[in-house]
């Protein structure tokens, strides 16, 4: 390890002595860290976009659960709702035709001349 530190050191010595190079080493590493400060913006700047088109789509299919949702609970009280309707029309019609059923008149009753 210290040679690979011990021959870095030697290779920087060179390039900070020479000025051409160094002034071209400073310009690569500076175009290097602001293209990287460009790339991290976008990527935060897409991630915060494919963030909201997520939430968008999350808050869609919410509300199409709940409005199902509701659909179908409505479906089961209208089902409920429609049965005692129904039991109570039955019983209804069951009372007329019991009493259509009946004579009018009493069984001893006369009829007028």
């Amino acid at each position: 390890m210290k040679w690979v530190w011990s021959k870095t050191r030697e290779s920087a010595a060179r390039v900070w002595e020479n000025p051409k190079l160094r002034k071209r080493v400073i310009w690569t590493v500076t175009v290097f860290v602001i293209l990287q400060i460009y790339f991290v913006r976008e990527l935060i700047a897409a991630e915060l976009l494919f963030g909201i088109a997520f939430a968008i789509l999350f808050l869609l299919s919410a509300i199409f659960y709940v409005v199902g949702a509701l659909g179908e609970r409505g479906l089961d009280w209208a089902e409920a709702g429609l049965r005692v309707a129904a039991d109570s029309a039955r019983r209804g019609y069951e009372a007329v035709s019991e009493l259509s059923k009946k004579s009018v008149r009493h069984p001893h009753s006369e009829s007028v001349p």
